[in-house]
């Protein structure tokens, strides 16, 4: 019997749980971003490291990493980083992303001014052309 630290997923089991395509779970092991066991008749069993993994590949494309972005934070599924790697790696790319949406904020802040002083300028125009008479 199984304990919970041995517990083997099948990739329907996984991709249930996680809400995710089993074809997407195929193509990060594609990727080389996990590598399951085969049983005997050929069946994918993935462990807990493998649903852990799965579950940081998820995280880091919902903040929008990149494959290549989050392949670095987790490492190639053959090689083993340590906790530490991957945290450092992740602040890494946290920080990467923080200051693009800093700078995404600015340009937004700019263009949300222009907008204002275009339409404040239009506004204008239209009453003073509204006040004139048509001929």
């Amino acid at each position: 019997m199984n304990t919970e630290k041995e517990k083997k997923f099948t990739i329907s089991q996984l991709a249930t749980e996680l809400d995710i395509s089993p074809s997407a779970i195929r193509f990060y092991e594609e990727k080389g971003l996990i590598s399951p066991a085969r049983s005997a008749g050929n069946q994918r069993l993935y462990t807990r490291h493998d649903r852990g993994r799965l579950k940081l590949i998820l995280r880091g494309k919902r903040f929008g990493a990149s494959l290549a972005e989050i392949a670095e934070m987790v490492g190639p599924a053959e090689h083993e980083i340590s906790e530490k790697q991957q945290i450092d790696r992740s602040i890494y790319y946290i920080d990467k992303r923080y200051n693009e949406l800093q700078e995404r904020k600015k340009e937004i802040c700019i263009y949300e001014k222009d907008l204002l002083t275009l339409k404040k300028k239009l506004t204008g125009r239209l009453k003073l052309i509204s006040k004139q008479p048509r001929g």
